[in-house]
């Protein structure tokens, strides 16, 4: 039998559905990394949930393929943690660590 090297995570979105988080193949990674790269060059906040939601379709475009393609849809089932969960689960980014808000407000100084 085969050993499974991630753990997969069910949650459920703003609309009570189901899904299932796990690490992105590389593919979908590589697609997903480009997207986050975006928010260096975000200008607000706006833009910058702009690009996570983004993201978060590619991570789940799999699962959800009707509602990722309506962006409406999309946004009315996610809320921030969410966002956030699927993007630490999916792309092994978490964005509440706090080195990272640190290298940020340093990188803001700069």
């Amino acid at each position: 039998m085969a050993t499974t090297v991630y753990d997969v995570e069910e949650i459920e979105l703003q609309d009570g559905s189901v899904v299932k988080l796990k690490p992105l193949s590389i593919k979908k990674l590589k697609d997903f990394m480009a997207e986050i790269q975006k928010t260096a060059s975000s200008e607000s906040e706006d833009a910058t949930l702009t690009i996570l939601i983004d993201a978060c379709g590619i991570a789940l475009e799999s699962q959800l393929p009707a509602i990722v393609k309506d962006r409406d849809a999309f946004e009315s089932v996610l809320d921030m943690p969410t966002i956030y969960r699927i993007i630490k689960v999916c792309g092994g980014i978490d964005l509440e660590d706090p080195n990272l808000l640190a290298a940020a407000v340093l990188a803001g100084q700069n």
